[in-house]
Parts: C-alpha cells; structure tokens; sequence
C-alpha cells in the first residue's frame, strides 16, 4: 500500500497558532515563512519578579516628628479649637454654672465668700507691709488690693483649670465632646468671682473717695488682657496634667514664687536700677498689675504699650496651647 504524500508546509491546520495553557499563542510549525516546522512546543517562560525594596518610598515614610511638627494641620487644630469654643455655649454656660455652684458649696455663707476673701488678704498683706516690713504707703488697703484681686483671680483660675480635665474623668470616658470647653469654663468661672470681687474694690472706695477716678472705665481693657494670658497657660497646663500629675503640684509652687516676683505688695518704682527690676521686665504680670494700680489707686491711665506686648504674646501662647490640646486630647479617655 503507498505511503500519503508528506503535507505541504504552511497548510492552514498547522501553521496557525497554537494556544497555551494561559491562552499565549505558542509558535508551532509554519509560523514563520522560510523556516522548519518545530516538532515541538517552545516552552512557557514566566516573567521575573522584582523582589519588592524593603524600604518604603519616600511619599509612603512615616513622618518624622519634625516633619508633624511643621505640617500646616496645626492651624487647622487651631481654628477647630475655636469652633468648639464658639458653638458649644450652652455645653459652656452649663460647665461654668456647675462650677460656681460647687464653690463654696458647703459653706454657710455660700458665695459671700466671693467678696469677704479678697479683704482677708488684703488684712494679711497689709500687716505684713506696714507692721512687719515698716514702709510708710498712703493708703496701703488700696495699694495692695488693687493688686492682689487680679493676682488672687489669676493664680485661683490657673490652679482650678489645670485640674478641670483630671477632674471630669468620668465625664470624658462616657460622653463624647470638645474637651478644650474644660478649662474654658473654669477661666470663665474664675472671671465671674473677679467680677464679685470688683464689689469689694467699690466698699473700699467709700473709704478714699478721693481715689475715685474716670480711667477706672479702663478695667474691662486690662481684665480682657489678663484673661487671654490666664486662658493660654490654662489650656497648655490642663493637657499637660492629663498626663503628668505632677504639673499641678509643681504649679502651686510656682505659683507662690510667681506672686513675689510681681509687683503686688510693692511698687516697680521702689526697684528701678536694681538686677531685680530688669528681671520683673520678663514678667506679664509687671505690665498688668502696674496697670492695675495706675487706674485704681493713682488715677493714671494704663501701661498700653507693655498690655499691648502681653496681648500679642499672649495671642501666640493661646494658639499654641490649643493647638498642642487638641492634639493630645484624644488619649484623654485612656489614661483618665
């Protein structure tokens, strides 16, 4: 029987492609025009991995913490912080209330100590400089209270708000809120008592008349200025304390060294020249209580260039106090 003639190269049924497993055309015979059929299949080559780098790129590096701290999302943290402030009134308004109602909660004459308080330390002081120290001041009741009513304003709101997060750990673990409004509202409660304290300056005046003067209009001015300073280091220290309880024992001591280092029981004339009088330079309260005293017991207009220095700086440590707030204030319920 005669052998089928050989089949002709190029016929249609082999040399089209042939599919792989992957569906890849495999060259098969009569592929290429000119060449040998291959009596076999070419085999399947798979591509190379690239062993992945097992540092991340540069866009995908965790930050450094220079890079966190000079990110532009702090004056974002800011202007979030003052929202909180502005649209939580009522959360506000409630917070303060209770903290006047527990001042002086359980005594018998309740919030008249608002008033009898700031005498009993004028009392002390004024003992303490005319018996004890032997300096003759013309009407030394009004020297000293007109400085010691702010100071006792400033160092009792201090102290309060810097435990006012500390405080409300139950409230933090159980409710979500703003928690910038914490020490807000204890500023705000301290502001309040300096307001009744203002009636006891106004017994005093039935005293020396003479005293009397139209720069007191001037009190508000000065007030907002120590109010912003009082509100700035409340809110830093308040945060810091969430973490390290020992800010608000080392505050109080502070706080003692901070008086004496202030124009409050003498006058910043008595030490001009002195190394001491370039020291109370550095000192915010320098500028706020001489000008305190200008307007309430010389009857001279405040010291608006050194209050002007004490806003702006006191501007800047508020943005930055809130700003470090609100970036801490979410291990708040962790620690608490």
């Amino acid at each position: 029987m005669p052998e089928p003639p050989p089949r002709a190269i190029g016929s249609g049924a082999v040399g089209t492609e042939r599919r792989g497993r992957a569906g890849q055309a495999c060259p098969g015979r009569g592929d290429v025009p000119g060449q040998p059929m291959l009596p076999f299949r070419l085999p399947m080559t798979t591509p190379a991995r690239v062993a992945p780098d097992a540092r991340p790129a540069a866009a995908q590096r965790p930050p450094g913490f220079r890079e966190l701290f000079m990110r532009l999302d702090g004056v974002r943290l800011v202007i979030r912080g003052l929202q909180d402030l502005r649209t939580r009134g009522r959360l506000l308004q409630y917070l303060v209330g209770t903290d006047l109602k527990r001042t002086h909660a359980d005594t018998v004459i309740g919030q008249l100590w608002w008033l009898i308080d700031p005498f009993f330390s004028m009392a002390i002081y004024s003992i303490l400089v005319t018996v004890v120290f032997q300096r003759s001041i013309p009407d030394a009741p009004l020297f000293l209270f007109a400085a010691i009513l702010p100071w006792q304003w400033f160092s009792t709101s201090l102290l309060d708000a810097t435990t006012s997060v500390t405080a409300r750990g139950n409230l933090i673990r159980q409710i979500q809120f703003p928690k910038l409004v914490l020490p807000a509202a204890s500023t705000l409660a301290g502001t309040i008592t300096f307001g009744f304290g203002l009636l006891s300056l106004a017994v005093l005046y039935l005293v020396y008349p003479g005293r009397l003067s139209p720069w007191l209009l001037t009190l508000p001015a000065i007030a907002a200025v120590q109010y912003v300073f009082t509100l700035a280091l409340a809110i830093l220290f308040s945060g810091l304390n969430a973490f390290y309880r020992d800010v608000q024992n080392l505050l109080r001591h502070v706080t003692r060294v901070w008086f004496y280092m202030s124009p409050a029981i003498y006058a910043v004339s008595a030490l001009k020249g002195s190394i001491f009088g370039y020291v109370l330079g550095l000192n915010p309260f320098t500028y706020i209580l001489t000008s305190y005293r200008n307007v309430a017991y010389y009857g001279t207009s405040p010291d608006w260039i050194g209050l002007g220095v004490v806003l702006t700086v006191s501007l800047v440590l508020l943005g930055f106090s809130i700003w470090v707030f609100k970036r801490i204030e979410t291990g708040f319920a962790k620690i608490l």
